[in-house]
């Protein structure tokens, strides 16, 4: 259920400070630390992510912002104002869950107006006010309906608008849409990011997705074992992975040794030939043709596909490389079919790539 959201405490908010602030946040449960010494800042009016696997500690950070969880170290600041020790009743954030937790025997207008009933707001305001958000989330005229009769998309902006109604200058968000098909999620990607543009509030959103992260953050945290690994707009966290672990979580990547350095290449940015022919105007395996005043690459690589993946509109490749390891490369179904791209199992290749789309890791996230 979305937490209510009164006044955060007696202290003003500060102009121009960050919606959150961690500070050396830690939070173990016994010998398990869940979250170990995260430092963030979350701008006003940004769609901030915290991505990672499970148990990576996103979602204990989470807690800890909404005051479900208390920190064993460090501080929690909304606004500029300190609230590690502020019940979760007193802070200016409401949550919003993967399960909705609606009142199944309410309607669907009075979930909306619980919160505002609560604060003690007269019927007529509280039935004005969810009129209005719920037609900010679509649902205008469903306000007499049980939840029971609502699709899954329609029970989650339910979930939204109870949360939003209070206006609340902070909205976490624990995978609210982890419980939708796949089709349903991408529109709710969408429908939520644009939301977020017109209230003008902060998102922070938990997912383990890394499409839904790229697709909805102004900017992103990585999570790994309790710790930051980067932060970063979803183009810098993709293009630029400063750890081996983001360059593998986010999206695929692969790593190779050069000259003694170890460097990430996605797998779209590499181009395939078939072994012999020349680099300027070769014949990719995708049926297109590479002109000559293709961009200087690096020195190819040379192997054997060993696995085709046809997905659709991609096709994905697995090469060995005739000097050990492999690298994964992704073609575009242009004028390819299926058949034509499974045909290319086992056929001889050189891989190369323009050097400014290597990025090499391992030192600043070390």
């Amino acid at each position: 259920m979305a937490t209510l959201a009164p006044a955060a405490s007696s202290a003003e908010p500060l102009a121009g400070a960050p919606a959150v602030r961690l500070s050396g946040v830690r939070r173990a449960y016994g010998d398990v630390v869940a979250v170990g010494g995260v430092d963030l800042d979350i701008a006003a009016g940004e769609f901030f992510t915290l991505l990672g696997p499970s148990g990576s500690g996103k979602t204990t950070t989470l807690r800890v912002i909404a005051g479900f969880e208390r920190p064993d170290a460090g501080t929690v600041e909304l606004q500029g104002v300190d609230v590690t020790r502020v019940a979760p009743s007193q802070r200016a954030v409401n949550t919003v869950f993967q399960d909705y937790a609606l009142f199944p025997h309410m309607t669907v207008a009075e979930n909306v107006e619980y919160g505002l009933r609560v604060k003690g707001l007269p019927r007529r305001d509280r039935r004005a006010r969810a009129e209005e958000v719920l037609a900010r989330v679509r649902l205008p005229g469903l306000g007499d309906r049980k939840p029971v009769q609502l699709s899954g998309g329609q029970r989650q902006r339910v979930a939204l608008a109870r949360a939003i109604v209070n206006r609340p200058p902070v909205l976490l968000l624990d995978e609210p849409l982890g419980a939708l098909d796949l089709k349903l999620r991408q529109e709710m990607q969408i429908f939520l990011k644009e939301l977020q543009r017109e209230l003008a509030i902060t998102f922070v959103y938990v997912t383990h997705d890394q499409e839904e992260a790229l697709t909805m953050s102004d900017r992103l945290a990585v999570f790994n074992e309790g710790r930051i690994e980067q932060v970063g707009t979803p183009a810098e966290v993709y293009e630029h992975p400063q750890t081996e672990f983001v360059a593998g979580f986010v999206g695929v990547s692969n790593v190779l040794e050069r000259d003694g350095r170890r460097i990430t290449i996605r797998p779209e940015k590499i181009r395939m030939t078939a072994d012999g022919d020349g680099e300027p105007g070769g014949r990719r395996l995708d049926g297109a043709r590479q002109g000559a005043e293709a961009p200087t690459r690096a020195a190819p690589e040379r192997g054997t596909i060993r696995e085709v993946v046809y997905v659709g509109m991609v096709t994905r490749y697995v090469v060995d490389l005739d000097g050990g390891g492999e690298l994964v490369v992704v073609r575009q179904n242009l004028e390819t079919s299926s058949q034509e791209a499974l045909a290319e199992q086992g056929k001889r290749v050189r891989l190369s790539w323009r050097p400014e789309h290597t990025y090499e890791i391992g030192k600043e996230g070390k």
